[in-house]
């Protein structure tokens, strides 16, 4: 059977068991303690922990997956993948142990054809029930247990965990040795499904601290391993959708798999990331130097080194990518959608790195090849990492390579400065406390009833209230809370739009409300300060939002709809949403693009959005299920959550997008849409914000009294404008050279007047004078000229205050400074008298300070230095 036989037979089967099919999740998980999508459950996990009520019973997937935690081996055994599938079938609450185990013994024996023979399977060492229906099932001599390191599953601190049982396959003698996968060799025993019996929640690492809302059932096939099994191929890395990436990388490099073990290193990594790269890329992530971008970035840049090293012509992520979604596409259809985008994004950045790999390997090659290095320095690894944009994990696995240690504590001193960025970005302990409240109170509540789409007020009940992160009974004036009611038509901040802000009135008391989130998904929390009386749990309550703010926020979330088309209108489908911050009368747009937006495309995007803002085009909501939003060619975007119902909003015929945000009913209600700034935010990120409404207008107003009132000031019509302010600037340009001729011819008199003024000392010529109103470049020019007229020796200390401050300008001739005479030493004690400083040049030194009232005191000074220093000659 081939990946998509396999595909096909496994969902199929779990449809006739009554699992409604889903398509795999975006890699990019909607879920703060991930940075990417590492498992088959991560899309349910709300429904396992009980935040979300599930849309059906049983569900069954094929989950694209990347996992990096070990990928500093990846490639160095034919086992493991960073990118990988993982079919999976789902129960939230319905059947367990007992029909999940009899169906994954059903469907590898009967549907997949594997030889009862030949399996083993595990179960956790103290689940007595697994084992019991097991051998009710196979021989009591093919079950195994094993401990919680092997056969329990947990998925984060805190969340879901239970005992697992895995199927096993043996591949014979000829792979190791037997006995089983508990005590046999893992290169013999395959682990081809594992079966999570989710049942408890942790709080640490294998620490249960109780059982979930409902017992379910995570199962999840590897496909590979299934693959490489009923292919009848030695491992992952020879079947039909991996052998074929892994054959362009043998085209790019010259290199023959199976030859060389060192080759076929180079060829599994450039295989299994070359996969990796083109399905993060196509969902959405882009190579940065954080967060799920560096994953990438680390990912792409150590399979380019892998590459490079054997002197492939041109570049080797093309042809990568190319033969990734040849074998990948017909399943994942988003990979051929995107394939230009991708190729795009692989080349941008492998040329980059490329262009930086060869200095950088001859900085690594000559550290690494020092006799005397027991370690690689912190500092070294330190200046490939902030130079060469070589990830550490890359610079440890070279020096690996060489049998060279890497100093990472060094390292890591010198990276002071990002980590503490990176703590500071890391959602960690106070967040997770945060989330037990609202647990507790959501316990209380229940979900909030959200009514905001259809009504500005409504009437609801205070349920809960919470003031530093302790659930609290009452609020008095003053008090910031957060306040928890059963119907509310506040928008929670979402999908880039902020929340609704406005009042809470009880019988006793009233509270502003500051701002309006999710403190769990489809929880809203009202952050309030009570301005009169006191708020209490329990009472009724009316909720009003600050409606004028509201339609603010209304024009710019349309607003960003048709800004979005006309940037994918004018730059293509690729500038897709990356992020953004819809406010009253101004909004925030970022997207993906590989270069920075040229003023002629800007300018296009904005005429297009208004011309379809003018056109006064219907706005349209629609709630539906994903599915028929996805036929209705809905984009989705990074960053929003979706479940099986959503919103789709359709700005007339040319803007369809799933959104869960507040709209105007037409499109015109958006008013003018200008265009303020176009910015980078990172690599292949660009930003656009924007003014919409009276925001937009007022800009415009300011805009134009300021064109009426210089068109008022140069005599002329406001389209005249600029061609007679270019044609002022011209002539200032004009006046300014003639202006500039004058001032030397002025300068070239006033140093013939000072150079008749200087003394004699011996044979040196001295001159130490003040020049009125010249700035410092003009007092420098005037400088030089009275030494060139004086002749050598001589030293020439000039002097001017101008607007307040003091400038000095100091010029010894050289054959006075071959003697020890410097004009940095003549001009630095004179620099204190104006309260500044001066440059050490000993041949013309300048200074300057706030205290030009202390002119006179400061020539004095630096005639004493000029004498002094002449005297001792």
């Amino acid at each position: 059977m081939d990946s998509n036989q396999i595909r096909t037979a496994f969902t199929s089967f779990f449809e006739e068991k009554g699992h409604v099919v889903r398509p795999s999740a975006s890699l990019i998980p909607n879920d703060p303690t991930l940075l990417l999508t590492n498992a088959g459950m991560v899309p349910f996990k709300p429904y396992f922990l009980g935040e979300e009520t599930p849309p059906h019973k049983r569900a069954t997937t094929v989950q694209k997956v990347v996992r990096t935690i070990d990928i500093d081996i990846i490639g160095s055994t034919k086992r493991h993948l960073s990118f990988f599938e993982m079919p999976g079938n789902f129960s939230f609450g319905d059947y367990f142990k007992e029909d999940a185990i009899a169906w994954s013994y059903e469907f590898v024996t009967q549907r997949l054809g594997l030889d009862p023979d030949l399996l083993w399977y595990t179960v956790f060492e103290t689940d007595d029930e697994a084992a019991e229906i097991w051998s009710g099932i196979v021989p009591a001599e093919r079950i195994q247990r094993r401990d919680e390191k092997e056969n329990f599953w947990q998925m984060g601190v805190p969340g879901p965990c239970g005992p697992s049982s895995e199927i096993f396959y043996d591949k014979g003698t000829e792979f190791g040795e037997g006995g089983g996968p508990a005590v046999g060799d893992e290169d013999r025993f395959v682990e081809v499904w594992n079966l999570v019996f989710m049942q408890n929640i942790q709080d640490e690492p294998y620490h249960v601290i109780g059982d979930l809302p409902a017992k379910s059932i995570d199962t999840g096939m590897g496909l590979e391993r299934m693959a490489a099994v009923l292919q009848g191929v030695p491992s992952v890395f020879d079947i039909d959708t991996i052998s074929h990436v892994r054959d362009a990388a043998s085209s790019y490099t010259g290199l023959t798999y199976g030859e060389d073990e060192l080759h076929d290193v180079s060829l599994r990594i450039l295989a299994d990331h070359g996969r990796a790269v083109t399905f993060l890329i196509a969902d959405g992530v882009v190579p940065s130097n954080d967060g799920r971008g560096y994953v990438l970035r680390r990912i792409l840049r150590r399979a380019v080194r892998h590459a490079w090293q054997y002197g492939g012509e041109g570049l080797v992520f093309p042809s990568l990518v190319d033969a990734t979604v040849e074998v990948m596409g017909d399943w994942y259809s988003e990979v051929v959608e995107r394939r230009d985008f991708i190729n795009q994004v692989v080349v941008r950045e492998e040329e980059r790195f490329r262009r930086t790999l060869e200095s950088g390997h001859q900085l690594l090659d000559a550290e690494l090849g020092r006799e005397d290095v027991p370690a690689l320095s912190g500092a070294t690894v330190f200046k490939l990492h902030d130079t060469f944009g070589f990830p550490v994990e890359l610079t440890r696995e070279i020096a690996a390579e060489r049998g060279v240690e890497v100093d990472t504590q060094g390292f890591e001193s010198e990276m002071a400065e990002q980590r503490r960025r990176a703590r500071a970005a890391w959602k960690g302990g106070d967040e997770i406390a945060a989330q037990e409240v609202y647990r507790s109170v959501l316990d209380v509540t229940g979900l909030t009833e959200f009514v905001g789409y259809e009504t500005e007020a409504a009437e609801g009940q205070v349920l809960a209230m919470v003031a530093d992160g302790e659930p609290v009974e009452r609020a008095e004036e003053g008090r910031q809370v957060e306040v928890f009611l059963s119907r509310t038509p506040f928008y929670a901040e979402s999908g880039g739009q902020i929340g609704d802000t406005g009042l809470i009135e009880t019988e006793t008391g009233s509270a502003v409300v500051l701002d309006t989130k999710h403190a769990l998904q489809g929880l809203h929390g009202h952050r309030v300060r009570v301005q009169s009386g006191y708020l209490a749990v329990g009472q009724h309550a009316t909720a009003s939002i600050d409606i004028p703010r509201r339609e603010a926020i209304r024009k710019s979330h349309t607003g960003t709809h048709v800004l979005h088309w006309a940037l994918r209108d004018v730059l293509g489908d690729h500038a897709s949403q990356a992020g953004s911050l819809v406010e009253p009368g101004r909004l925030r747009f970022d997207f993906s693009h590989f270069a920075q937006v040229a003023p002629q495309e800007l300018a296009e995007v904005e005429a297009r959005a208004n011309e379809k803002l003018i056109d006064n085009e219907r706005v349209k909501t629609t709630v539906t299920t994903k599915e028929e939003a996805e036929e209705m060619g809905a984009l989705a975007f990074f960053g929003d959550k979706y479940g099986d119902t959503v919103r789709v909003v359709q700005v007339g015929s040319f803007s369809t997008e799933f959104c869960g945000g507040t709209h105007t009913h037409t499109s015109a209600q958006v008013g003018p849409l200008l265009v303020t700034s176009e910015s980078s935010i990172g690599s292949n990120l660009r930003r656009v914000e924007a003014l919409t409404g009276l925001a937009a207008y007022q800009q415009l107003v300011e805009v134009r009294a300021g064109l009426e009132r210089v068109s008022r000031m140069l005599k002329v019509s406001g389209p005249e404008v600029p061609t007679r302010v270019e044609g002022l600037l011209e002539r200032i340009d004009t006046l300014e050279g003639e202006l500039d001729v004058l001032r030397s011819q002025r300068r070239g008199e006033l140093a013939v007047e000072l150079a008749g003024q200087a003394t004699k000392i011996g044979e040196t010529s001295l001159l130490v004078a003040a020049a009125p109103d010249l700035d410092p470049n003009s007092l420098r020019q005037l400088a030089l000229g009275v030494r060139d007229r004086l002749g050598s020796p001589a030293v020439v200390v000039a002097g001017s205050a101008l607007a307040g401050k003091g400038s000095l300008v100091g010029v010894v001739t050289k054959d006075l400074v071959e003697a020890g005479v410097s004009a940095a030493a003549i001009i630095s004690e004179a620099a204190t008298e104006l309260g500044g400083g001066g440059s050490r040049d000993p041949e013309l030194a300048q200074a300057g300070g706030p205290h030009g009232d202390r002119l006179d005191y400061a020539l004095e000074r630096a005639r004493d230095s000029a004498e002094r220093l002449i005297g001792s000659l």
